[in-house]
């Protein structure tokens, strides 16, 4: 196994990088914390109480004629009610959802309601999610035996406010948006009715005002915030029935959007600071390597160029503006070491993981039944086939950028980052500082996909060192190129799957998979069949792998649908048929597949060179099944004329944003299977534009795509990720169908070509 590339991530030698993805970087400490605060392990005594955190966050985001509640909300005399959110916005649509649910159950009048991020503060650690995944990690007795409080100190020890496994409306809206809107509307009853002297049962509320019917008297929410704000929230609030709603479930226009089509939205790469500087860095091309040296003249011989900052593994140029400094970095020569990695390639990390399957020795395997015996039955019908996928890029739109300024022994940071409390401690360490004297300002990202995750991100410690070195503000800026060529990629993956039949029934299959990171607890195998195993292989490269949209989902989804439609021909049944086999009678996931084939007319008659292809994955709670349809191009090359997608999330929030995730999963999944790869020559990245690295054009998208959701009143599920694993086995399947062709490795390009 290769060194650890990234000594700042503090990993086991036996651990691969990958398995320090924030997801799983989340549950784990989730957990380690939850055991040291279940023995006692001394966090009480260095964590605020939760009363004491409650007062300085209202403190933070209320004032004079605005009260603070749970910092959370506040509610200013003219009744606008401004929801802080402590999820990041990077076009997900997050904060309209979480600010539905919170207005809901208040019963606000949903004009008067702002959004707002929450500030980079401990106070602002986002409980929700610990107590969102804590069940997980610790299972649902242990999980329900700590208390709130404590779960609160645990999301500051780590700290916790993340913005990624689609976990903002399925654990920050419905743990603590619902719940923190019903508590206040409870709270600014009772203030009506002692100033009003009549009972609480007597009083309504609507549009952000208390009404009593009997005397025809209403009190205003701005009337009444003073007083509630003084008064203890209830911790287990009376919450809506689903017939009450009058903002959950509608198609809420997104309140982001006007700011990001009129421009006065501001990015990272967007920042300006008086006097500020700006710089950009060349960066080891093989991961793992260092800076042997550099000759610093050719850069300050460019006009425009202040200074030259070596860093270990880096060389930075700084510039008056960002053309000055990118010709003084392309003016340098500088040489690197290759950190011993000259080895590595994609053609050996294959190779290397085919043979770890062969001979190794699994890490992780779940699964039940005996499924050696049935694959040794008789009259047993053995398939097997082997599958890989390369390295992903997140392909963000916007490169990295952040600004730092040291001054007065703070350093202030403004960037967008998917975990602004862990950002902070980040860039502490890298100055050398305490975290109190690090202040994180957190923007709006154009796009992140799990890229932004402040424990894989190195420009932070870059920015904290640099900054240290001038007296000036500096915006340090990513070249698409540097970006490209130093992602934290989706793991390259293989697996070999092997499943027996009989009688036109699966009655065993094993899935055997080489990567960092492991799908066990994530990505749940939804067949009901007698036998079934599922055998990870721990495997790291020089390469940081980490959170893709929807982690391991989509590689899982690939391997397992694109088998079932394997298994499918070799029972000569129909793929969509086969899988209702295997499906339990009237579960969620049979009636999704049922509802995908209805829409998509699965069964009825293709134009002649249309192939069709279906697949089911469940991911982040949500269920999710999708059909393509599929032509070949004069070049060869696929084109995916339509698409269908059908999703039990549970309850839908938005439909109208929630719409918009799916399709926008389904396009980046097509995407990131016709396409997309990270090759790796002589340790190093071989792709590095847009140009070599391709992103599905407009031309080539399907022309619509429709979207059907079922809500089935089921525990509420994520949005964000669940529409792209069913996208890639589905094309696949597709082209299966069309062609006669197997596509088992992606890029499909790629194989095309081959």
């Amino acid at each position: 196994m290769a060194d650890n590339p990234n000594p700042d991530l503090d990993l086991p030698e036996t651990t691969a990088p990958a398995e320090k993805t924030k997801r799983k970087g989340i549950k784990r400490r989730i957990f380690l914390a939850g055991s040291a605060l279940v023995v006692g392990g001394g966090i009480f005594g260095v964590w605020w109480t939760d009363s004491s955190v409650k007062a300085k966050g209202n403190a933070l985001i209320g004032g004079e004629g605005k009260p603070a509640f749970g910092s959370i909300l506040t509610i200013a005399e003219d009744d606008t009610v401004t929801v802080f959110s402590p999820h990041i916005d990077f076009g997900q649509g997050s904060h309209t959802a979480l600010a539905q649910m919170l207005a809901d159950e208040l019963d606000a009048d949903w004009s008067k309601v702002a959004i707002e991020q929450a500030p980079a503060d401990l106070a602002f650690a986002n409980a929700a999610l610990a107590k969102g995944f804590l069940p997980t990690m610790a299972g649902e007795t242990l999980a329900g035996l700590i208390p709130d409080a404590v779960i609160g100190m645990m999301a500051r020890s780590m700290p916790l406010m993340i913005t990624g496994g689609s976990s903002a409306i399925r654990f920050t809206g419905e743990i603590a948006m619902r719940r923190t809107g019903a508590a206040v509307r409870a709270a600014l009853l009772a203030e009506a009715a002692d100033r009003l002297g009549v009972p609480e049962r007597e009083l309504t509320t609507a549009d952000s005002v208390v009404t009593h019917a009997k005397s025809g008297k209403s009190l205003r929410y701005g009337d009444l915030a003073a007083g509630a704000a003084q008064r203890s929230l209830a911790s287990d609030p009376v919450l809506k029935a689903r017939d009450q709603w009058k903002l959950i479930g509608q198609p809420v226009p997104r309140r982001d959007i006007p700011a990001k089509v009129d421009g006065s939205a501001v990015y990272g790469i967007d920042f300006t600071l008086p006097d500020m500087r700006v710089a950009t860095i060349a960066a080891a091309p093989v991961r793992g390597g260092t800076l042997e040296s550099v000759d610093e003249a050719p850069a300050m011989a460019v006009k425009g160029v202040e200074k030259v900052i070596k860093l270990p593994d880096a060389v930075v140029v700084i510039g008056s503006g960002y053309w000055p400094a990118t010709k003084g970095l392309q003016a340098l020569s500088p040489k690197f070491t290759d950190g011993g990695h000259a080895a590595v390639s994609t053609p050996a990390i294959y190779a290397a993981q085919g043979k770890l399957m062969a001979g190794g020795k699994p890490d992780n395997e779940a699964g039940e039944g005996d499924v050696e015996a049935a694959f040794g039955a008789a009259n047993a019908k053995l398939v097997e086939a082997e599958y890989r996928v390369p390295f992903l890029h997140h392909a963000m739109m916007e490169p990295f950028a952040m600004t730092g300024h040291f001054k007065d022994g703070t350093l202030h940071l403004w960037g967008g980052m998917q975990d602004p409390l862990s950002t902070r401690a980040k860039a502490a360490k890298a100055a050398g500082i305490d975290v109190e004297k690090v202040v994180f300002h957190p923007m709006i990202m154009g796009g992140g996909f799990g890229r932004r995750f402040p424990d894989m991100v190195e420009i932070i410690d870059q920015v904290a060192v640099v900054a240290k070195q001038v007296p000036y503000p500096v915006k340090l800026v990513w070249s698409r190129e540097e970006e490209v060529r130093h992602g934290t990629y989706r793991p390259q993956s293989s697996a070999r799957l092997k499943a027996s039949l009989k009688d036109g029934q699966i009655t065993a299959m094993r899935m055997d998979y080489a990567q960092s990171g492991n799908a066990e607890g994530e990505v749940p195998f939804i067949y009901n069949l007698p036998a079934a195993s599922r055998r990870h292989f721990a495997y790291q490269s020089n390469q940081i792998d980490g959170p893709w949209r929807s982690v391991n989902a989509t590689q899982i989804g690939f391997y397992t649908e694109s088998f079932m439609d394997e298994l499918a021909l070799a029972a000569g049944a129909d793929p969509y048929e086969f899988r209702r086999k295997h499906l339990p009678e009237g579960s969620r996931h049979l009636k999704v597949l049922d509802e995908v084939a209805k829409r998509a007319g699965w069964g009825t008659p293709l134009p002649e060179g249309v192939g069709r292809g279906i697949a089911i994955v469940e991911s982040f709670d949500t269920i999710a099944a999708e059909v393509v349809e599929v032509a070949l191009k004069e070049d060869g090359s696929p084109k995916v004329l339509r698409a269908f997608a059908v999703v039990d999330c549970g309850t839908t929030i938005n439909p109208l944003n929630a719409e918009a995730q799916i399709a926008g999963g389904l396009i980046m999944g097509l995407s990131s299977a016709m396409g997309e790869a990270v090759t790796l020559d002589k340790g190093a990245v071989v792709e590095s534009n847009f140009a070599d690295y391709p992103i599905l054009k407009l031309a080539d998208a399907p022309p619509a795509v429709d979207v059907h959701f079922i809500d089935s009143g089921a525990k509420t599920g994520g949005i964000g990720e669940p529409g792209l694993p069913p996208a890639s086995p589905a094309l696949a399947n597709a082209l299966a169908s069309l062609t006669g062709k197997r596509i088992r490795n992606l890029p499909v390009l790629a194989q095309a070509k081959a």
